[in-house]
């Protein structure tokens, strides 16, 4: 049975409606994902000591900003926002444990080290509460900061055999988001090394 033209004509409008309707819709901006660069590091020596323990690295503690996959920025005093349109690949404390467990497997005086994602055991544990990862701008130059309050944990005791404080500051070649990131990782880097020699020089402590 055929439809009145006018009936027909309201029904096409009807079906047609919602597509229309979603056309002019603005566009969702795309989300730029980055990953924490890094650089190869400098293996030690093949003669020195070599700590035959395995070391588990806790992922760092971390307040809600800073815990988030946003790459943090503090254009000025205490005002914290993020950078729109980016995000990190994982969260940032994660990014930071992951670095960390791989310097120290790149500089090999370790035995055995692994995430608090492997449930092993262990017999020293780094754990870290993360109160810096962003940009600051200094002088209207911008520039990475990295804390880490970190302690070295024996596992069987639970006694805290050492802790300190870690800063670094790395400058950005400029504003935009590509040297940002190159920035912090470079910062990530510097942190890792000084990490990595701290745990070492209390573990000979230790030794001794």
């Amino acid at each position: 049975m055929s439809l009145p033209q006018p009936l027909r004509a309201a029904l096409l409008l009807v079906l047609l409606g919602p597509l229309s309707a979603c056309s002019v819709l603005p566009k969702a901006e795309p989300i730029h994902i980055y990953r924490l660069p890094s650089s190869p590091a400098n293996r030690p020596p093949a003669d020195s000591p070599r700590l035959e323990q395995t070391l588990v690295v806790d992922t760092p503690q971390a307040d809600r900003m800073l815990g988030s996959g946003r790459i943090v920025v503090v254009p000025k005093h205490n005002r914290v926002s993020s950078y729109e349109g980016a995000r990190w690949s994982d969260a940032a404390p994660i990014l930071l444990r992951d670095r960390l467990v791989e310097a120290f497997r790149q500089d090999g005086r370790v035995a055995n080290v692994i995430s608090d994602d492997q449930r092993l055991h262990t017999d020293l544990e780094l754990v870290s509460d993360l109160r810096g990862f962003h940009t600051e701008y200094v002088d209207g130059e911008a520039q990475v900061v990295i804390r880490l309050e970190a302690s070295l944990v024996q596992s069987s005791s639970q006694q805290v055999l050492a802790s300190r404080s870690f800063e670094v500051r790395q400058p950005s070649e400029d504003e935009k988001l590509d040297a940002v990131v190159a920035a912090f990782g470079q910062a990530g880097d510097a942190l890792s090394r000084q990490v990595v020699a701290w745990m070492l020089e209390q573990s000979e402590k230790r030794v001794r």
